[in-house]
This record gives structure tokens, sequence and C-alpha cells, in this order.
């Protein structure tokens, strides 16, 4: 999202897009290595260190995208009240060329399944910063 939102023209700190998992893996860690041969390959940059979502980020951002159902659970479990339930949608609501209601997870998979979801996540973060430059 950060490349699509700078390859747009956007000023920097205008949209503010961060990642976070709703798990304890990988804490501190950068991206699999894996997922950043298949970005560079498309000269995407990776960048940042792997993070847990936490209840301020309710605070912190006007959109929270989740990338499975088991995230958006695991994020809605953070909102007992349902306070932020307008917040959180599903990463792939926002593709228009792919039929996916879910990001798959490619960790325990091949190369290609890398590829696969850059390509899902670019259709998905193309279709969000249209809707949001509206």
């Amino acid at each position: 999202m950060n490349h699509l939102v700078a390859a747009a023209g956007i000023p920097a700190g205008e949209i503010i897009c961060d990642s976070a998992g709703t798990n304890s893996y990988h804490i501190g860690q950068p991206p699999d290595r894996r997922m950043q041969a298949a970005s560079k390959a498309r000269g995407l940059p990776t960048e940042g260190k792997a993070r847990a979502f936490t209840a301020a980020d309710f605070e912190a951002f006007d959109l929270i995208l989740a990338m499975d159902n088991e995230n958006y659970h695991g994020i809605k479990k953070l909102d007992p009240q349902g306070k932020y339930a307008d917040k959180v949608k599903m990463m792939c609501f926002y593709a228009s060329r792919h039929s996916d209601k879910e990001v798959p997870d490619p960790y325990y998979g091949g190369d290609a399944g890398f590829d696969y979801v850059i390509d899902l996540l670019l259709d998905a973060c193309g279709g969000l910063l249209d809707e949001v430059k509206k």
C-alpha cells in the first residue's frame, strides 16, 4: 500500500499505513525471506518488523484490514463492545480482479504462493486507494 500511495504522488504522511499480526509469531523479525524475494523481483520495497495488533490501534487508525477470518475475529476480540466495528473490514473487500474472500497464507507453500499474495494485495490495495482518493 505504501508503494502505491507514493506512486500516486500522495505526500508522505497524508496516508499512514502499518502492518500488525494478531499472534505473537515473528515479533521483531523482518518480512519472510520469500516475501522479500518476491517483492524485490517486482521492484517493491519490504520494510519494517513484525509487531502485534493492540487495542490502541483502534484509535490510531481510521481503517483496520484483516487478511483472513482468523485475524478478523482476533481483531474483533480486542473490541468486545463493538465500539470500532465499523473500522474493521476484510482486505479482499477492496479487490476487483480477484474473487478471494481471504488472503491466503503462503508460509507453508512454495514461492508461487508469495507471488499470488502480492498480486492479490496489489489488487486490493489499488481498490482501497481508489476509494480513499474519492
